[in-house]
């Protein structure tokens, strides 16, 4: 499902709808650490959206970078959710800001798939 996901997050970057393609590629994350979540713990995943917090109830061990990373995507939950958020967030997400973090997310999502084991 997560892949069908970032399908959607690249199309919507296609499109030019960044801060969308941006939520959507967090949204991915969050799914994939829940899975571990499942998978590791045999327990239902917090309904919680921290990436960083979904990461540390995993067994998963994340690099301090990782972790940066994952701190930083979780804005793109917030900023798009909370309209007070929303305009400050479209202005920032340019075509570079994009690319830069869906490329980051894909790389991400990689890594998270290449630790099924």
């Amino acid at each position: 499902m997560q892949k069908k996901d970032l399908i959607v997050a690249e199309h919507l970057y296609e499109k030019g709808d960044n801060s969308w393609c941006l939520f959507i590629g967090h949204i991915v994350l969050e799914k994939v650490l829940k899975a571990f979540i499942v998978r590791d713990r045999k327990i239902t995943p917090p309904k919680i959206n921290d990436l960083v917090r979904l990461a540390d109830t995993s067994n998963l061990v994340v690099s301090d970078e990782q972790r940066e990373f994952l701190n930083k995507v979780n804005d793109f939950n917030l900023e798009t959710r909370y309209p007070d958020y929303k305009q400050s967030f479209y202005k920032i997400c340019t075509k570079e800001y994009t690319t830069t973090y869906l490329d980051k997310i894909k790389e991400f999502y990689n890594w998270l798939i290449s630790q099924i084991r």
